[in-house]
């Protein structure tokens, strides 16, 4: 009787074994290029932003900055999907008033100077689709070059006298794309 009884009892735990596995979901591994945002305010207990972008954070990994955002091409700004840009208010781009609304956001990188686009894009992989004729707006703004080399491309912004700047950075290349009111 006991053996019948502990047979029992393994079959019926092998059982929910095999069920548990087969309803199990399955979740990929961490992505190598993980998403970020930044936003304005920067405080997260901050809920009146003014903007904020969605991005994935690719990494050097002892390749150079030209090999991965080359010179003079369309970049999604980041890894994988284009960045994503919301602005909450209107607010200048150079002298393109943009209207509040979620945007993409590219670049194109330069030796000395980087333009920045907004596109009225949206839900794009990459910039293998990009158009020129859904621009926004559009601004070049000088590169400068940190003391101190950036692994991860990384975006963070600050207030300025008359709005944000957003700072993008990987490697030393330094860049702030200014937004005014």
């Amino acid at each position: 009787m006991k053996t019948k009884s502990i047979i029992s009892t393994i079959a019926m735990a092998f059982a929910m074994l095999i069920s548990v596995n087969m309803n199990a979901q399955e979740f990929s591994g961490l992505d190598k290029s993980p998403m970020d945002a930044a936003s304005f305010p920067t405080s997260y207990k901050e809920s009146n932003k003014l903007i904020k972008i969605v991005y994935g954070r690719p990494q050097l990994k002892d390749r150079s900055l030209e090999k991965l955002a080359p010179n003079g091409k369309v970049w999604r700004t980041g890894a994988n999907e284009a960045a994503e840009l919301t602005l909450y208010t209107p607010m200048m781009l150079g002298k393109t008033k943009v209207p509040a609304g979620t945007y993409t956001f590219y670049v194109i990188p330069g030796a000395k100077e980087w333009t920045a686009i907004i596109s009225k894009d949206l839900n794009v992989w990459g910039s293998y689709y990009y158009k020129e004729a859904n621009d926004v707006a559009r601004i070049t703004v000088p590169v400068t070059t940190g003391k101190k080399s950036l692994e991860a491309f990384s975006i963070a912004f600050e207030k300025s006298d008359d709005g944000v700047h957003m700072h993008l950075g990987w490697g030393n290349a330094r860049i702030a794309v200014p937004f005014t009111k």
